[in-house]
């Protein structure tokens, strides 16, 4: 890509809208459930299953899970986007609320 294309595409990056959200990270073969908030939901999936894979998860009951049942086990799902027009100074006490609220409900470990 050069010039005014290279130009435009780094444009719309920066201009696009970046929405944060509660998600659910479950493992078919155990039952367990995860639940976790992140401000930028379209991207926190391949973020976890990065560091999953390479054996990097601060949360070591999701990463023994995933070692004990294999990639294929687990599944990914959105719960709950906010909405794109929350200030950043609120965005992160509405997802620890958001995120508690699941929890509770699913009976779901924390991410």
């Amino acid at each position: 890509m050069k010039g005014e294309a290279r130009k435009a595409a780094i444009a719309a990056y920066k201009e696009r809208k970046v929405v944060g959200g509660v998600y659910l990270v479950r493992c078919d073969a155990s039952g367990e459930v995860w639940v976790g908030q992140w401000t930028n939901i379209e991207t926190i999936q391949a973020r976890l299953w990065f560091t999953l894979r390479h054996g990097a998860s601060p949360k070591k009951d999701l990463l023994e899970a995933w070692r004990r049942h294999g990639e294929s086990h687990f599944s990914f799902e959105i719960l709950e986007k906010v909405d794109e027009e929350t200030s950043s100074h609120f965005l992160a006490a509405i997802l620890k609320e958001r995120a508690s609220y699941w929890r509770a409900k699913l009976g779901a470990n924390s991410i």
